[in-house]
């Protein structure tokens, strides 16, 4: 071997690099062999980078770039299954489809849903949303009153704060009377670029 080789096997950089693939490479073995029960992506995108988490069930939970990771990872663990791992094959479907969607390409997402960190009036407020199509708004009165709870717009806006899945579940199409942007977990700013992107945003704001 000649002194070139041997000076790149010895080199930090090449040894994180081996160090990496092998830690891939048992992940992926994890994965193939069902150990996993929940992986975990990232995907960039117009309103910062995203961490999803599939399970063998569906997309479990779509998390904002300020959201705490290591405190995802314990709500994951405690609230799924500790069998977590970061794995790009494991989110493939989820990131292409997110991928096609900020592109304007999608306009529907076809990905089966983990729904088990929803608590039960969650769920109905959520199915109801997603209901709500691409381009399309709602009010907090009108999701109330269409979950048979017309005098509830206040606890629907609590429910929608608490959706794991945004975009997916797209609570940003839920507006406050008048068109007005209120309420949105992820902020105001990416709710508005959310409904720019698919030309929703209320006259007032377009």
């Amino acid at each position: 071997m000649s002194g070139r080789d041997l000076r790149g096997l010895a080199s930090p950089a090449a040894a994180a690099a081996r160090a990496a693939a092998s830690a891939d490479r048992l992940r992926e073995r994890a994965l193939d062999d069902g150990l996993v029960d929940v992986a975990i992506g990232t995907i960039d995108g117009p309103v910062g980078e995203l961490q999803v988490a599939v399970t063998g069930r569906g997309l479990v939970y779509v998390a904002y770039d300020d959201e705490d990771r290591e405190a995802l990872v314990a709500r994951y663990a405690s609230g799924l299954s500790p069998r977590i791992v970061r794995s790009a094959r494991g989110t493939d479907a989820v990131r292409r489809e997110l991928t096609e969607y900020f592109a304007g390409e999608r306009t529907a997402f076809e990905l089966p849903l983990d729904r088990r960190l929803m608590h039960a009036f969650a769920r109905k407020v959520l199915a109801a949303t997603g209901r709500v199509g691409y381009g399309e708004l709602a009010t907090y009165g009108e999701i109330a009153a269409r979950i048979g709870h017309p005098t509830a717009a206040r606890a629907v806006g609590a429910a929608l704060g608490s959706n794991p899945i945004p975009i997916v579940v797209p609570c940003h199409r839920i507006v406050g009377a008048g068109g007005r942007l209120t309420g949105y977990a992820g902020g105001l700013e990416r709710k508005e670029i959310l409904l720019r992107l698919e030309g929703a945003l209320p006259p007032t704001l377009a």
